[in-house]
């Protein structure tokens, strides 16, 4: 039993997009309440998407809104729905903390990953603020002009 593959760590999936369309300020870690079937689904490494998906502080508590996980497939009861809300778990102070921010202008709550932790299923969730598209486009032209001279200096610079 020694070299079996050890339960627990690894990333599941990363929202990509996260990135491109907010400017992440801070990162929490937070439980999410699963069905044993949804968990099964991640396990067997089944499709995950966070395309709309958000999160929503109401009456003290986090919600995630609009996360995909696909039905598991050799599930024998009827799956669960898989836009589903689910609630978070976080501590009461970090809730309260997120809520005030959330409440300044700009600021939006949007999960950035998800993953396993020691058997556990976590939500990596950022408080970010949404970029203005002159800022995506500034952005995109600099990452463009990275690209360029790295191609230019990949063939003169020899090790």
């Amino acid at each position: 039993m020694g070299n079996m593959k050890q339960k627990g760590d690894g990333i599941i999936a990363v929202n990509k997009e996260a990135g491109h369309r907010y400017e992440i300020l801070e990162r929490y870690e937070a439980g999410i309440v699963l069905e044993g079937s949804e968990v099964k689904s991640l396990r067997n490494r089944q499709s995950v998407s966070f395309k709309d998906s958000f999160v929503r502080i109401k009456d003290g508590e986090a919600w995630l809104y609009n996360l995909y996980i696909a039905p598991y497939k050799f599930s024998t009861v009827k799956p669960p729905d898989p836009l589903r809300t689910r609630k978070l778990l976080l501590h009461k102070r970090e809730i309260w903390r997120l809520w005030g921010k959330m409440q300044e202008k700009g600021y939006t709550l949007i999960p950035t990953k998800l993953y396993f932790r020691n058997g556990k299923v976590k939500v990596e969730i950022a408080l970010a603020k949404g970029k203005k598209l002159h800022d995506r486009r500034r952005e995109l032209r600099e990452k463009d002009l990275r690209r360029q001279l790295e191609r230019e200096f990949k063939g003169k610079i020899k090790l």
